[in-house]
């Protein structure tokens, strides 16, 4: 059985990385956030632009994905930063996380005294808790500690053919060894829903699924839309995939052999190994910060045009078939599986390819997001409207 080098943390989980989480309370906080993250070392940073001036439907997610984010196992420790009015509630956010074991703080900056002040104290906290968690040291861990997340994003015809199959059996591999995979973007869903419904583990599940695409057709419908106005976009037209069954029918591929064992709520950790459905949308933003909040200790992202988006503290590997995207966007593409396109290689050892880099990144290795930076502008998904 092949292993990873992980950390343990004091809840059981197994993070692929050691950082200490610099998370906004609020969008307001964003700047001290980031200033603080600038200045310390082996810190990242969680900025989003919610928890004010929302219905109390979208409050309560914003807790509670800010406490999953930082319960996720990719961070040592958490410190949270505050304006002080928001409707985020930040104690209940605090003792959430401290329910994992982990060391949580925070800053109120009109307590503190303003931006200036609260940067100032940040940095000092953020270099104490880094010095905590360099002492942790990588330990071996089998692949069923493994939460991998999936995702495609700006696809062209190449992804449901190559970096998509490829991951759905990188995905299978995982399983097999005990592990657990989440896909989302039920968008993507669409016109292809009885087929993955197919994949499920028993009627239930495959009732879940199917109630998962038409409660987001309704969403698009309940403003006077129709979800096939925006499903596919302009850049996937471009890439030749004309509708969006078309793309749902690509997408999927992702979900590889293995059975549908549970269906979840956005940003909710999985109490099942093995292949699961969360619900999301497609959009980069929301749903890695989805897969996150959902424990995801690695995320496998395919693409057609070479999407950028990494992670603040989840490594995500960037995979294509595509020749053109792995030339024109080779400091964004982690692997080119353009072979299978070109005749030169099959899918199985594309899959197993995938399979063997996921392992190589879980241990340290770093993915072309990482090196770049190229991971901030993430989001929470929301319900409803700002008021």
């Amino acid at each position: 059985m092949e292993n990873f080098m992980g950390y343990r943390r004091a809840d059981g989980t197994v993070g692929t990385r050691n950082y200490v989480g610099i998370l906004s309370a609020v969008v307001c906080a964003n700047e001290v956030v980031e200033a603080i993250a600038q200045k310390v070392q082996g810190t990242v940073r969680f900025t989003h632009h919610q928890g004010c001036c929302q219905t109390p439907i979208d409050i309560r997610q914003v807790n509670r994905i800010l406490i999953a984010l930082g319960k996720n196992p990719n961070l040592h420790s958490v410190i949270i930063v505050s304006l002080g009015c928001e409707s985020t509630n930040l104690q209940e956010v605090v003792k959430g996380i401290r329910e994992a074991g982990k060391r949580v703080e925070y800053l109120v900056i009109q307590e503190t005294g303003g931006a200036a002040k609260t940067t100032a104290a940040g940095v000092l906290l953020a270099q104490e808790m880094v010095r905590e968690a360099s002492l942790q040291q990588r330990e071996a861990f089998p692949i069923s500690e493994l939460v991998l997340g999936m995702k495609c994003g700006s696809s062209d015809t190449t992804s449901g053919l190559v970096p998509n199959p490829a991951i759905g059996v990188a995905s299978d591999l995982i399983i097999a060894a005990g592990g657990t995979s989440v896909i989302g973007e039920i968008t993507e869903f669409i016109g292809a829903e009885h087929i993955i419904a197919s994949h499920a583990a028993n009627k239930t599940v495959a009732k879940k699924i199917l109630e998962l695409v038409d409660r987001m057709e309704k969403r698009a419908m309940s403003v006077g839309e129709d979800i096939r106005g925006g499903q596919p976009t302009g850049g996937n037209i471009k890439g030749g995939l004309s509708t969006i069954e078309e793309k749902s029918l690509g997408s999927i591929a992702k979900a590889g052999s293995a059975p549908i064992q549970a269906v979840y709520e956005y940003g909710t950790r999985p109490t099942v190994h093995g292949l699961v459905v969360m619900d999301s949308p497609g959009r980069e933003p929301e749903i890695l910060t989805g897969l996150a909040a959902a424990g995801c200790n690695i995320i496998a992202f395919a693409t057609g045009r070479g999407a950028p988006q990494g992670f603040p503290f989840v490594p995500v590997l960037k995979i294509t078939g595509s020749r053109t995207a792995a030339e024109k966007m080779s400091d964004h593409i982690d692997i080119n599986l353009s072979g299978v396109i070109d005749g030169t290689d099959t899918i199985p050892d594309a899959g197993k390819k995938v399979f063997d880099a996921l392992l190589r990144v879980a241990a340290g290795g770093m993915t072309k997001a990482e090196i770049s930076g190229y991971t901030n502008s993430m989001d929470i998904f929301m319900h409803g409207p700002v008021i």
